[in-house]
């Protein structure tokens, strides 16, 4: 977002792979209904990016700060390494990271944008895409397969800015404005929580937000886009999606509302059943108000979903309809790794939550 909305982050208070396992079956368990917590890091660090496997988590976040954590199988025995970035004699923000099949990314925010390339076995950074500009503004960034991946930012042109890479990394580019549609006045991005984009197969999706509120749709990995305006909180520069996910083609939720105003609870969440092409706005005085991330939970058949920001941790067992608040504990983003566990960061520490 700009410059005036990250200052406001700064005194208030960043999807990398699709980490829904596919093998998951589709859940017979009873519905969760609590969370437990379990600090893995404490730093002094605010993390909104993370991406989790089971090769472990990987995260990025304020002063050129990331890390790797990795486990036993027991979750018992958590190791940490720590390392710093700088470029030009200062310390980069990050808040977008994924990950391919050998390699961690990560994207700073203000310009210049720096995208970085690691080796998952070295972690030693290598800079592959530099964007320099008084606008340049980088929010979240996918890999949606071993050799494709995108990133997206707030607009530097007519357009919201969209870089691909189609060699795994190596080479970045930035799409035409005439391969997008063109931004509304005052519409721009979240650097919340690495969680305006989605994708399923060979859908992919991203949110706006601000003074215009969006979802755009590609159907051919993400050469061309459409758009949709969303039936969600919008109209000043803090309002809007902040965090999209699909469980599916068809089945997808964002979520947003206004951070300054945390605690409204109307058209902060809106449901999709098509793919994006109509959206509705559900849970009207029956959420828990401003989330920066949303997820659904693997095998949970379109129906478990939870939600993450600085007012707590909320979780849906009907679509959305209704939430329920379940922790008052602060996070900006949120990733699964089963069923049933998922990694979680905010202000100066990363958690392992386990639903039951």
């Amino acid at each position: 977002m700009n410059k005036l909305y990250l200052y406001i982050l700064g005194i208030s208070i960043v999807v990398g792979c699709n980490t829904k396992d596919k093998n998951v079956k589709e859940a017979t368990r009873n519905q969760f209904n609590k969370v437990t917590i379990e600090n893995i890091l404490l730093d002094s660090i605010s993390i909104r990016a993370i991406t989790v496997s089971n090769e472990g988590l990987f995260y990025a976040g304020s002063q050129g700060k990331f890390g790797k954590i990795t486990w036993d199988k027991g979750f018992k025995d958590f190791k940490t390494f720590k390392d710093t970035i700088s470029y030009a004699n200062r310390r980069p923000n990050f808040r977008a990271v994924s990950q391919n099949t050998s390699h961690y990314f990560l994207l700073s925010i203000e310009s210049p944008g720096l995208l970085y390339k690691m080796h998952k076995d070295s972690l030693f950074p290598k800079l592959v895409y530099k964007e320099e500009g008084e606008k340049v503004f980088y929010d979240a960034l996918t890999f949606i397969d071993s050799k494709n991946g995108l990133a997206i930012g707030d607009p530097t042109d007519s357009c919201m800015s969209v870089i691909s890479t189609k060699d795994g990394g190596n080479t970045w580019s930035k799409v035409r404005c005439s391969n997008l549609p063109k931004v509304g006045e005052g519409e721009a991005a979240f650097a919340a929580s690495n969680g305006n984009i989605a994708y399923s197969k060979n859908k992919i999706w991203f949110v706006s937000g601000g003074m215009v509120s969006k979802v755009y749709i590609s159907d051919d990995g993400g050469k061309n886009w459409s758009s949709k305006e969303l039936p969600i909180l919008q109209g000043s520069p803090t309002t809007g999606a902040y965090a999209v996910d699909f469980y599916n083609e068809n089945i997808g939720i964002a979520y947003g509302g206004d951070y300054t105003k945390p605690e409204e609870n109307t058209k902060n969440v809106v449901r999709t059943v098509d793919g994006g092409q109509n959206w509705r706005n559900i849970a009207n005085g029956a959420n828990n108000g401003y989330k920066s991330a949303v997820q659904f939970i693997p095998g949970g058949r379109g129906k478990e979903i939870v939600a993450v920001g600085f007012t707590g941790i909320s979780l849906s067992n009907n679509g959305g309809d209704t939430w329920k608040s379940i922790s008052d504990e602060s996070f900006y983003t949120i990733r699964f790794l089963n069923d049933s566990i998922a990694f979680a960061a905010g202000k100066n520490r990363i958690a392992k939550l386990t639903f039951m």
